[in-house]
């Protein structure tokens, strides 16, 4: 087993794992835009005071986490929705907002390639307020990846038999730095803390690397009765180690040469700005000797010495601009189609989706959803593990809870936005002459519900089939200006004009 030793001398961050916890640094700063902070100790910029950044990297890694948290992931536990698992699953989400925490997740992961949930069972505020205000219950934390440190099995190094947390803090009583850990074993938690003392700082005078001393305070063991760590790992994307690949790495060198690119087109601009002027010999101010008295730098201006007298004229300089576009037009269509994100997925305006249907969309974007397929295989299998310690912790440390921990069925959405109109028209040939589909999954399908409430709405559509209606023929005499077969007789029998003598 891969172990990580805590004794005197040993430096923290762990010799290890510098290497990830520099690249988590590197990778956030691409995420918040700050490339000159991350490209100047690579590139000699001769216009210090001028660099202009496009933030592509924020895009990658927003563009598929969008597409596989947008929009809240469905928790069932394959029972009836009024089942105890049912509502001890829905709790679960709803008091730990568990699809704004799976989204900074799957954000975090795709910039540094790593996240980390820890499950607990306590007060959400540790007790500063009264267990009546701020009851015990199951709370879904999410850890900083550059707190981890996980231990590795000598077999399989992607197999994590045990996590480390451990965060630095500065004691203000006692006057020094102390490394506070949680080390997660199956089944139990280790509680220890080191003295440490601070061996290199940043430019801003914040220490960034410490040596452990000795051991300090109470170290004692907590057993949790669950057979799993409490502390879950989800990759981005796996291969042969526990730690994940980012999303962001692979792509730095394009980062540079777009802000490059971006950089120098710039540059050329500001010189069409304020570009020099060339005027014939002998129109400048001349000293005692003859010579002119100018200075290109400060005037912007100088004088053609030739046979041939020129017009006044500015001096310009095309840098080939069109040329410097289309490059960077090729780098930013290299870098989208690197980072698997269609033009479509962008919004382009020339990707070609006016008047497409959904399944074209879908095609379109295709290289988006497998790579967001990836991603979502390593989720799901996190989930289902953080749910189930979850539903374990719950059982075990309330009494009160008394229902068996089931393994959820989780429902992904692609994040694509539904052509109702097609699925309708699917929906309607397969329930045809030849169905199928039944009414039942038909109203699933198209109005999201579920089992039960598409059998109450089956039953509501099956009584107002079962009621006639029927007309009322008095409803006619109640409309003013009608009147009945009979009243028209006697009018017409009143109406009818007397007979003459003669004519009798």
């Amino acid at each position: 087993m891969t172990q990580i030793e805590f004794t005197r001398g040993t430096e923290f961050p762990f010799t290890k794992h510098k290497k990830r916890l520099q690249r988590y640094k590197v990778n956030m700063k691409l995420f918040r835009g700050e490339f000159k902070d991350v490209f100047d100790r690579y590139n000699i910029n001769t216009n210090d005071s001028l660099y202009v950044s496009l933030n592509l990297a924020g895009i990658i890694c927003k563009k598929s986490t969008d597409m596989l948290f947008g929009e809240a992931v469905q928790v069932s536990a394959g029972k009836k929705d009024n089942s105890v698992e049912q509502q001890a699953l829905d709790n679960i989400t709803s008091n730990n907002y568990m699809n704004i925490k799976n989204y900074e997740a799957g954000l975090l992961a795709s910039i540094k390639g790593d996240s980390f949930y820890k499950i607990r069972w306590g007060q959400e505020y540790n007790g500063t307020l009264p267990p009546d205000v701020d009851p015990s219950k199951v709370i879904v934390d999410l850890l900083p990846a550059e707190n981890c440190f996980p231990e590795t099995s000598d077999y399989d190094k992607r197999k994590i038999t045990c996590t480390h947390v451990c965060i630095p803090v500065y004691d203000s009583d006692q006057k020094m730095w102390i490394l506070q850990c949680e080390s997660h074993y199956p089944g139990y938690i280790r509680y220890h803390s080191y003295k440490i003392d601070v061996t290199g700082y940043d430019s801003y005078r914040e220490p960034t690397s410490w040596k452990i001393d000795k051991p300090v305070g109470k170290q004692y063991m907590e057993y949790t009765g669950i057979p799993t760590p409490l502390v879950v790992h989800v990759p981005n994307i796996a291969t042969d180690s526990w730690e994940g690949m980012d999303d962001l790495t692979e792509h730095r060198s394009l980062f540079d040469e777009i802000n490059n690119r971006l950089s120098q087109i710039a540059a050329i601009l500001d010189k069409h700005a304020d570009p020099a002027m060339a005027v014939p010999a002998g129109v400048l101010e001349v000293d005692e000797n003859g010579n002119p008295i100018f200075s290109v730098n400060r005037e912007k201006v100088f004088e053609i010495m030739g046979k041939d007298d020129i017009l006044p004229q500015y001096v310009t300089w095309n840098g080939q601009l069109q040329h410097a576009y289309s490059e960077l037009d090729r780098l930013i269509s290299n870098l989208m189609k690197a980072a698997e994100i269609p033009e479509v997925a962008l919004g382009a305006s020339d990707s070609g989706t006016s008047g497409a249907s959904g399944l074209q969309v879908r095609m379109r974007m295709s290289p988006l959803l497998a790579k967001v397929n990836r991603k979502k295989q390593y989720f799901d299998k996190a989930l289902k593990q953080i749910y189930l310690v979850a539903e374990y912790l719950e059982t075990v440390a309330d009494p009160e809870a008394t229902y068996t921990p089931v393994v959820p069925v989780l429902k992904f959405s692609d994040g694509l936005p539904r052509d109702e109109m097609n699925d309708a028209q699917m929906v309607a040939v397969r329930t045809g002459s030849k169905p199928t589909m039944s009414q039942k999954t038909a109203i699933m399908l198209l109005d999201g519900k579920t089992e039960e409430q598409a059998d109450a709405e089956i039953e509501r559509m099956e009584s107002e089939n079962e009621t006639p209606d029927v007309g009322d023929p008095e409803m006619f005499n109640s409309i003013t200006g009608l009147s009945t077969p009979e009243e028209d007789w006697q009018e017409d029998e009143v109406d009818e004009p007397e007979a003459t003598a003669e004519e009798t």
